[in-house]
């Protein structure tokens, strides 16, 4: 704070032009702090509320900015400022639709518009007809919404109001993006986002601009164009001193490190950002950041770290998909997959990059359901919405998902050219994962080609790929295709695995106590959990038992985390709904042979017997599991005897309650 000003006795005025003078230095908290206090003094003018509104911003404490913008509507309209009160009012709706409270946006609007009613053109009629573009788009009346912004910029023009002319641009320029005309939006864009970087726009106006600008970038994978804006709005950021849009573009930064491969440093910078945008209620980036960290949390396999981050971004009004639908793929929900993918793009009928974010995913779920047919018609699509703007990325989806849609039609030959022109884009991207994924379709389409040996090759760059990413269920599904492809060959491998049997206590009695519907209704809750939490811990199901799983792990911890959050899961259910069939748990790790996705040996038979073993709601392990997982809380080891086994087992119990 000025210490020059004395806030216990200087007068109202003072603190406004102490608040003002910190304003221009950008020292936001401090404008705040002193705005605030000749408030309560004296009570500030409309100008002096706005002021107060933008310290606000700046200084994060966004959840006070609307109170105030309300009261600065009614200060300009006590003093007869029409023209202020209805661009206050239309401030306000637009605030009001970026939270989703559309309703009370509408009302806004419609104040200010009975207040310009027969007055002369002024810049507060073009962001009315901003306001107006943005409920035609939202009703799906796009040729109104883009005349209304093409107004907009005319009545900015007219009016010479460099705020409204900008804005009005970038609003022209997102509808022609998405309607189809990508260059001539762009063209628009970068006209606004100059002026934005070049100090020429109000800080909030310029930072809203440049990451505008920075958004069309990531949607149409333009990554180049992208890194050159946001390298442009970071240095004004650092000459405005402003912290509040570095949260945004730490968004979009993350968004490319992520697609580099950079999965742990990328998390991390969407959690800080995300916790930063939070403060500044911006709604939009906060749910693209969330989005962005659900994409990530799946493609390393966390489901529901990845379901949570992506039911918050819907909340906040951003589409989960196509990442949920993908979730859904991945853990063998091929029909929910479907429904959820032609859903979002039935939705997203006019927006043609919005589509494309959808259609690459359609392709691959669309195979997996054995729709080939619809997975060709969304590749077309793809295409053809690529033809109108070119990029690395573009070209390598639209090249990647022809491939996959040949190699589903039988015909590989054809398939690997497409296959090697998209790797190939992807690299120049500079995107390592999407490259594996690529190669690892590309060494199917050579194996149907019977050219083993290069498909050996392009499978195992893609497996060392997703194992230094940590992409687990690729790296699961590449590991499930060689033992596939083993199986057929007879071939068998030693190898060492923690090996899980679960059981459901008392089956029988439970099955003629409840009844056929009821057990069955039982039995599939119980069978969809526990598929689920293996999946989520990255194990493999050898085979099921009728009520229970036997389940191999590459190692002891994630085995143990796997029964922990079975026998929790299955408690939380008794919490809520009463009942939930009790199961034990037996873990054993042992060297085994493995001849497809079939295990023998003697330790197979060691972990079966330990299973037996256990109690209804008991994790009973061997002292081999523990040498393995690392610390666990167990009771003493105590030595059983298992049949066809000369030596004693030593076994424990773990403490899996939370």
């Amino acid at each position: 704070m000025n210490e020059s000003v004395a806030p216990e006795a200087a007068s109202a005025s003072a603190l406004v032009e102490a608040g003002r003078d910190a304003l221009r230095r950008h020292a936001w908290l401090e404008a705040f702090d002193l705005l605030s206090k000749a408030d309560e003094a004296a009570g500030l003018s409309g100008a002096d509320l706005e002021l107060l509104a933008d310290a606000a911003f700046f200084a994060a404490r966004a959840d006070a900015r609307i109170g105030i913008k309300e009261r600065a509507f009614k200060a300009y309209q006590a003093d007869g400022n029409t023209t202020r009160a209805a661009y206050i009012a239309l401030d306000t709706a637009n605030e009001n639709m970026l939270r989703g409270k559309v309703s009370i946006a509408s009302g806004w609007a419609q104040r200010a518009e009975r207040l310009l009613a027969g007055e002369p053109e002024t810049y507060a009629h073009g962001f009315l007809a901003l306001i107006r573009a943005e409920m035609a788009r939202a009703g799906g009346d796009i040729p109104t919404a883009l005349e209304l912004a093409e107004e907009a910029v005319r009545v900015a023009i007219r009016t010479n109001h460099a705020d409204l002319r900008a804005t009005a641009l970038t609003a022209q320029a997102m509808l022609k993006i998405a309607n189809g005309s990508t260059i001539e939006g762009f063209r628009l864009l970068e006209e606004a986002a100059i002026d934005a970087v070049n100090g020429e726009l109000s800080p909030i106006t310029a930072g809203i601009t440049s990451c505008q600008m920075i958004s069309a970038c990531r949607d149409i994978k333009d990554y180049q164009r992208a890194s050159e804006w946001l390298e442009a709005t970071d240095q004004w950021c650092e000459r405005q001193e402003v912290s509040g849009f570095p949260g945004i573009c730490r968004v979009h930064r993350a968004e490319i490190v992520a697609l580099r491969g950079g999965w742990d440093r990328a998390e991390q910078e969407l959690k800080k950002a995300t916790s930063e945008l939070e403060a500044y209620a911006a709604i939009p980036p906060l749910a693209d950041g969330l989005y962005a960290m659900g994409e990530i949390r799946r493609l390393r396999g966390d489901v529901d770290g990845a379901e949570e981050a992506l039911r918050q971004a819907h909340a906040l009004g951003r589409s989960p998909q196509p990442a949920l639908a993908l979730i859904r793929l991945g853990t063998g929900k091929v029909k929910a997959a479907v429904a959820a993918i032609d859903a979002a793009l039935a939705e997203a009928n006019w927006d043609q990059w919005a589509r494309a974010r959808l259609l690459a995913a359609q392709v691959e779920i669309s195979i997996a359901a054995r729709e080939v047919g619809k997975a060709r018609e969304a590749a077309e699509e793809l295409g053809a919405i690529v033809a109108g703007y070119r990029s690395p990325a573009l070209e390598a989806g639209r090249h990647e998902a022809l491939g996959r849609v040949l190699l589903a039609e039988g015909d590989a030959a054809a398939a690997l050219p497409e296959l090697r022109a998209a790797i190939a884009s992807w690299r120049e991207v500079g995107a390592p994962y999407e490259i594996a994924r690529a190669r690892a379709v590309l060494s199917a389409a050579l194996r149907a080609l019977d050219n083993d040996d290069d498909a050996d090759l392009e499978l195992r760059a893609a497996r060392d790929e997703f194992v230094r990413l940590g992409a687990a269920p690729d790296l699961a599904a590449v590991d499930a295709l060689t033992r596939e492809r083993e199986a057929r060959h007879g071939q068998t491998v030693q190898v060492r695995r923690t090996f899980m049997f679960t059981d459901i206590v008392g089956s029988t009695t439970l099955a003629e106590a409840l009844g056929d519907d009821a057990w069955e209704r039982l039995l599939r809750w119980h069978d969809d959990t526990l598929r689920g939490l293996v999946a989520k811990h990255r194990g493999q199901i050898v085979n099921s038992t009728g009520d229970g799983f036997f389940v191999a792990f590459d190692g002891a911890a994630p085995a143990v985390a796997c029964a922990m959050a079975i026998q929790q899961a299955l408690a939380a259910q008794r919490e809520t709904s009463g009942f939930a069939p009790p199961v034990r748990i037996g873990l054993h790790s042992a060297d085994a042979t493995q001849r497809g996705d079939d295990f023998s040996g003697i330790g197979v038979h060691v972990a079966a017997r330990v299973g037996a073993l256990a109690t209804g709601g008991e994790i009973l392990v061997s002292s081999e599991v523990l040498a393995d997982a690392g610390p666990l809380a167990t009771s003493e080891l105590r030595e059983v005897s298992v049949k066809g086994v000369a030596a004693p087992v030593s076994v424990a119990s773990v403490a899996w309650r939370e």
